[in-house]
């Protein structure tokens, strides 16, 4: 059985930060990274961008095999976790082989959620999640001429442009009232929902789906309302879930995913979590979330990596705020922190600006003098430098009303005095 001093389990963004802190502060310790793909490290942000040809999926990877044989990382590729041992510090792969750890890092991340409609088990249909995934989609577009997606989420909505763009005639279905709800009110939605109705995708909101057949080659779904729509392709895209089923037995503390302190550090000694499967703590309350956004994702492994390597300078995580920056048809939306209806009313102040011809929307929350929320729609902001702005719970001051007329530029300003 192989032994690892650090065994890190996923290879997107939580484990390569991890992996990096790691290797500042021990250069020598033995380190075995594995994934469930079989292929180089890579962004599930990039996948859309697969799909529609805009990246070459040869190019699309975070590392490569010379960085580590440079950091003496022994790279397992196509390494299925099938159970965690961890009274015994080990875990077990879909092959039947072992491996052993000193200290462990989960960051599996997310997996397709399949909503329970009846007739989707026996249907075939596409997600989008993994590369393999995204090269299966982009080989099966140019036999598409009608496409229905399931899910009007960041994915959903990706793809359909994507699709849209290729020439095929796209039906989005969405449960909630609008698109993107989970970062944008309906106001900004509207004028998202605007652009592509223009480009004449079809979106369907606040629809559910009652059952999908087969039709011929492709299928035929039927909504709760008695609408029924036919296509070549259907894309699943109704959320994610952390990929903790190899979890079961181990000991290690589960919600919706794995429960984590400040440092990352799981229940079970010497096993820490970072990235989508992690549910550490909010920043706006106490309760743990899982803030599957890229830069928690980077921050929480760095915080895992520096603990697990005992670096003194760690610091404790501040708690998750989302941010979402979102491309579309040439359009820009932004959504940083949280909307004023996740905050006591207390303190909270909302300036919203919305030009919906123009198809530009800004809404600034603030709480007791702070940054609590921005989203804009065609409106300029920094999303890194808004995001710090919360963490850091900058009191606005007296530049509170330069803010609210000039969020960008005040914020710059802010920041320039307050990096360190």
């Amino acid at each position: 059985m192989h032994h690892a001093h650090y065994l890190i389990v996923g290879a997107s963004h939580a484990a390569l930060s991890a992996l990096h802190a790691i290797r500042l502060h021990d250069t020598e310790g033995d380190v075995t990274l594995l994934t469930r793909d079989d292929s180089l490290p890579y962004s599930p942000t990039v996948l859309p961008y697969v799909v529609s040809g805009r990246s070459d999926p040869g190019r699309v990877f975070l590392r490569d095999e010379a960085y580590f044989a440079e950091h003496k990382v022994n790279y397992l590729r196509g390494a299925n976790v099938r159970n965690l041992n961890a009274g015994a510090n080990a875990v077990e792969l879909a092959d039947g082989s072992r491996i052993g750890f000193d200290k462990l890092l989960l960051a599996t991340g997310a997996a397709p959620l399949l909503p329970p409609i009846p007739g989707l088990a026996g249907l075939k249909f596409h997600v989008l999640r993994t590369l393999a995934d995204a090269l299966a989609l982009r080989e099966a577009l140019p036999q598409v001429k009608r496409a229905l997606v399931l899910g009007g989420g960041l994915i959903g909505m990706h793809a359909a442009e994507n699709l849209a763009k290729g020439g095929v005639d796209v039906s989005v279905v969405e449960l909630q009232p609008h698109v993107l709800s989970g970062y944008f009110d309906a106001e900004a939605a509207g004028i998202i929902e605007g652009v592509f109705s223009s480009k004449g995708v079809h979106l369907l909101t606040g629809k559910s789906v009652a059952s999908v057949a087969a039709k011929g080659a492709g299928c035929r779904a039927l909504l709760a309302d008695g609408t029924e729509i036919e296509a070549d392709l259907l894309l699943v895209a109704t959320g994610v879930a952390p990929v903790t089923d190899f979890l079961a037995g181990s000991g290690v503390a589960t919600e919706r995913g794995v429960l984590v302190d400040e440092h990352m550090r799981t229940n079970v000694a010497n096993i820490w979590a970072a990235g989508d499967v992690a549910q550490a703590r909010g920043f706006f309350s106490d309760s743990r979330i899982i803030n599957g956004i890229l830069p928690d994702a980077v921050d929480q492994g760095r915080i895992a990596g520096m603990a697990m390597a005992e670096d003194p300078g760690i610091k404790t995580y501040a708690g998750g705020v989302p941010l979402n920056t979102y491309s579309f048809f040439g359009e820009q939306a932004v959504s940083v922190g949280v909307h004023e209806g996740a905050l006591d009313s207390s303190g909270v102040e909302v300036k919203k600006q919305v030009d919906a011809a123009a198809k530009r929307y800004l809404k600034i929350v603030l709480k007791e003098n702070r940054l609590a929320g921005i989203f804009g729609v065609n409106s300029a902001f920094d999303p890194g430098i808004m995001w710090e702005l919360i963490l850091r719970a900058i009191d606005l001051g007296d530049e509170k009303l330069a803010f609210l007329r000039s969020p960008q530029d005040t914020a710059r300003a802010l920041m320039s005095r307050n990096w360190r």
